[in-house]
């Protein structure tokens, strides 16, 4: 029996099946074109060495390989995920590799890995919850964030879902759980603003539908 969401309608939170199967799927249902996109994006993200990164709900640490060598020997990734199979896939990943460790914990609730990040990044996750824990997600933000330090939001866009083309609105439908059709209606720039950050830098991909988005805290 699948473990129950926490969320009902969320469709970040995976069946064991999904999570144990995550990379293969996006690759399928990208056409092939994930990966290329997704090493854009963390090479847009402007990493350097010797930073240290949280990547929030970070499931098999793709992305986490894709940042390592960027970040030099000095550097670290840390993943912050709930699931045991994406641990699982992470660590088997990562074995014998010491800039990058697990985190088990949910990213909604309060948590202290011992030392601040100057870059925290969360990549298609934030979307996938009500507003009011996103708000949450942003506090976690916050207090494990240096001073100055970047937070990083790769998403959808904002954008007018009935605007979107005939084919594409209805694949956004068919995939999409309610709560992203919430998320690409709120200005994220003036949410994160109130919250004390400035966005520096913000780049769009696959028709503008997606977005990474650059903010330094302002603490």
């Amino acid at each position: 029996m699948s473990p129950q969401k926490l969320y009902p309608e969320s469709g970040v939170e995976l069946t064991p099946f999904l999570a144990r199967y995550y990379d293969q799927i996006l690759n399928i249902g990208s056409v092939g074109k994930y990966g290329r996109f997704i090493h854009k994006a963390i090479q847009d993200t402007g990493i350097r060495p010797g930073d240290t990164i949280i990547d929030l709900g970070c499931g098999t640490g793709r992305n986490a390989a894709l940042m390592l060598p960027n970040l030099g020997e000095a550097g670290k990734v840390t993943g912050v995920d709930l699931s045991p199979i994406m641990q699982q896939q992470f660590e088997r990943r990562f074995a014998g590799e010491e800039r990058a460790r697990f985190f088990k914990h949910r990213i909604d609730i309060p948590f202290d890995l011992g030392e601040k990040a100057d870059i925290i990044f969360i990549s298609f996750v934030i979307h996938g919850f009500p507003h009011e824990v996103r708000e949450a997600i942003l506090s976690n933000v916050r207090n494990n964030l240096k001073p100055k330090g970047v937070f990083v939001i790769l998403d959808y866009a904002e954008f007018d879902l009935q605007k979107m083309p005939w084919l594409h609105r209805s694949i956004f439908k068919l995939f999409e759980c309610p709560y992203a059709f919430d998320f690409i209606e709120r200005d994220w720039k003036k949410i994160l603003s109130e919250k004390g950050f400035e966005t520096t830098f913000e780049e769009f991909y696959f028709w503008n539908y997606i977005r990474l988005l650059k903010s330094r805290s302002l603490q």
